[in-house]
């Protein structure tokens, strides 16, 4: 056989099996890129936020001075400052926040000595400091934080869903989300007050939320700004981002994927969908 012919041969053998491998790889990287960019939608499955101190700074302007005025209005005299209610918010829960304060400097005389009367006084209290928060928000006294709508307009426009996961009453937090206007607003649920029976920094109002969305805990993300939220995250087996507040600034966020002031307007210097996905 010539030396053209063998050439011949082996050039039918490697031929096809080259074109074969350069049309698998080039549909191979086709489809890399193809992945790359529907990456987000098939990893990202839901931010759960939590409400007071996430979604807006409520704590310190409205429920602090919802709270005085329901106690005011009830000839309570009782006024809670700016530094006491940093400290009593390390309790979970409004009506578990003064329970916690008198159990700490004893019960005015205006709620009931003890049993169940002491607690539906609590109960209505708190009711009462709900309408007030309420009214608050509809003044326009507590803006929602930077960056919080343009995350939230990103997710939807990815797919990603969305919830509230907050121990504030329902109503408050349903008041705050109603703030995005009622097409943000509809993409949320929201899981709030005594939906669960312990509050962070137990995980269950996680967990509760995982369950009745049917999500991945692993392909969701919390953004939280408190050192029992973040708990409550991590006990649910979710990554959690920290957007620090006034109040708990100083807080240990040690267990946090990533720590920020806040979500920021700026797409170009603030978190980004694209960096919660790449905490998963």
């Amino acid at each position: 056989m010539s030396k053209f012919s063998v050439a011949l041969l082996l050039f039918s053998l490697v031929a096809p099996s080259a074109a074969f491998t350069a049309f698998t790889g080039a549909r191979s990287a086709t489809f890399g890129t193809r992945r790359v960019h529907s990456s987000l939608d098939a990893t990202l499955e839901a931010i759960l936020f939590d409400c007071d101190g996430v979604l807006a700074d409520t704590e310190r302007d409205g429920h602090r001075v919802s709270f005085n005025r329901a106690f005011k209005a009830n000839g309570i005299e009782e006024d809670w400052s700016v530094d006491r209610y940093g400290v009593l918010l390390e309790v979970g829960g409004g009506k578990e926040r003064m329970t916690a304060h008198w159990n700490e400097v004893g019960w005015p005389a205006e709620i009931p000595a003890e049993g169940d009367e002491r607690k539906a006084k609590v109960k209505e209290l708190h009711l009462q400091k709900t309408d007030l928060f309420m009214d608050l928000i509809d003044e326009g006294v507590v803006p929602l934080r930077p960056g919080v709508l343009r995350i939230v307009d990103a997710a939807i426009a990815s797919g990603v869903r969305l919830a509230v996961c907050s121990t504030s009453n329902e109503l408050s937090v349903k008041k705050i989300v109603d703030t995005m206007g009622p097409e943000r607003a509809a993409k949320f649920s929201i899981f709030a007050g005594d939906m669960v029976k312990v509050k962070k920094p137990a995980p269950d109002v996680y967990n509760m939320a995982v369950e009745t969305m049917g999500l991945d805990p692993k392909r969701c993300i919390v953004v939280e700004d408190t050192n029992i939220g973040l708990q409550a995250a991590k006990g649910a087996g979710i990554k959690c981002v920290v957007t620090k507040s006034p109040y708990t600034e100083n807080e240990d966020f040690s267990m946090a994927d990533i720590v920020v002031s806040e979500l920021g307007d700026d797409s170009s210097t603030g978190i980004t969908l694209e960096k919660i996905n790449s905490l998963l």
